[in-house]
């Protein structure tokens, strides 16, 4: 899906709630659909607060970033840690995450294995799949290593 497109669409979805595209709605849009990294609210408003123009306020980040979740533009990804990563979805193909419990870093990934079986298992018991997501907790090969050297340490 174009930029263009889902631009167009976050301002129908305003439209239909009597809601404006302002200037800091613009902008934290804008900023959110640049990255490709998942990204929490508190990380996007000092991306936004470095930038040089009219300054966006930390409210304003977390209204506008509740409007792109209700709105299907985001999901957020609940890492374990003490606040909420976002991605935007919209243009993107289905995919399950990996979380280090150690680093936090998050790896995406996409096995067809993993969702013919989700799909097998729903239709078995009759249920309607409408979304789904799968996140693996773990620690990532180098926090492995790391973990596995300090335990033999000990």
């Amino acid at each position: 899906m174009r930029h263009t497109d889902i631009q167009k669409r976050f301002e129908s979805f305003l439209k239909e709630r009597e809601l404006k595209l302002t200037n800091p709605r613009r902008l934290i849009f804008e900023r959110a659909f640049a990255t490709h990294e998942h990204f929490s609210a508190e990380e996007l408003y000092a991306a936004l607060k470095d930038e040089p123009g009219e300054k966006v306020s930390r409210a304003s980040v977390y209204r506008t970033l509740a409007l792109l979740l209700e709105g299907g533009f985001l999901e957020a990804l609940d890492t374990g840690g003490s606040e909420l990563k976002y991605e935007h979805v919209l243009g993107h193909e289905h995919h399950d995450h990996m979380l280090c419990l150690d680093c936090g870093r998050i790896e995406e990934f996409h096995d067809e294995r993993i969702e013919a079986l989700q799909e097998e298992n729903c239709k078995k018991r009759g249920f309607e799949l409408v979304s789904h997501d799968l996140r693996l907790r773990g620690y990532c090969k180098a926090c492995a290593k790391k973990r596995a050297k300090s335990a033999s340490v000990d």
